[in-house]
């Protein structure tokens, strides 16, 4: 199986076209490739497939092999994907998730896509459709407790759920200890990707991630989008923020007009090669 390894701000998966080529067992795949000692080395797996309603669509699961809806890191590569490999010579796409078609913008530089602005949609802020169990809504600064303190959380879907905590130093934050609490807690039913936010100024916000399924990485686009939002919401930032995360910096910015979300990255290629054995 041939494959190629991506990255998107160090949020990195691994990308097989399924177009030309047929790819089974993909959860057990995504586990095998994903693992950093006896596999490739990744977040998750990527397929690109065909789309009745779209250029293309991104099939991606997650390291565990669980499926996963929508990630922002990972579309901008499969944007890059198929241009640099040849499947489309189109600048502006539409990709088929499982969270509704995204719409891509390509910046190509020498022959080569070197950064991708994603048309994330319109955030959800209604608790149901997180979902996540608050009895108000929207879920701004309320309050969500463990077993040893009360945080204040506000929640968001980028097409997954997001629940966004301030705190004071994220480099010093203990956020697997924590971050696991809040993916298995029964108030998010089908779990939640966490991030742990410090507000920098109007413009500029730290942010570290915890991903379900997958882990601290050093990346999220969606969460980037989320925290972004959720932070203009409560007055914290203005409607163009960048997010700084472990691997990088995203330009989030939000539109009146449309009410929405459209995230500006960098998409890059660390390597390609081959495997032929499924573990």
């Amino acid at each position: 199986m041939k494959f190629t390894k991506m990255q998107g701000c160090g949020n990195d998966y691994v990308y097989v076209d399924a177009v030309n080529n047929k790819v089974e067992d993909r959860e057990k795949l995504a586990v095998s490739v994903s693992d950093r000692r006896f596999g490739i080395g990744s977040d998750g797996l990527i397929c690109i497939a065909p789309s009745k309603v779209a250029d293309f669509a991104m099939d991606m699961y997650n390291a565990d092999g669980s499926r996963g809806k929508m990630c922002g890191n990972g579309i901008r590569c499969l944007g890059k994907f198929v241009y640099d490999h040849g499947l489309t010579d189109k600048t502006k796409l539409t990709i088929e998730t499982l969270s509704g078609v995204k719409y891509l913008e390509l910046n190509v530089v020498d022959g080569k896509v070197d950064s991708v602005t994603v048309d994330m949609g319109a955030p959800e802020t209604e608790a149901s459709k997180i979902p996540a169990k608050f009895e108000k809504s929207p879920v701004l600064k309320a309050p969500f407790a463990t077993d040893e303190k009360v945080y204040s959380v506000s929640c968001v879907s980028m097409g997954n759920p997001h629940a966004v905590v301030y705190v004071d130093d994220v480099s010093s934050f203990p956020v697997e200890q924590e971050g696991k609490k809040f993916e298995h807690s029964p108030v998010f039913p089908e779990g939640v990707n966490t991030e742990f936010v410090q507000v920098l100024d109007r413009g500029h916000i730290k942010m570290r991630v915890w991903e379900r399924g997958s882990g601290e990485t050093f990346a999220c686009g969606t969460g980037a989008c989320g925290c972004a939002y959720v932070s203009m919401l409560n007055g914290l930032v203005d409607k163009e923020v960048f997010v700084e995360m472990l691997g990088g910096t995203l330009k989030i910015k939000y539109d009146d007009e449309d009410g929405h979300i459209y995230m500006t990255g960098p998409a890059v290629t660390t390597f390609e090669g081959e495997t032929y054995e499924i573990r």
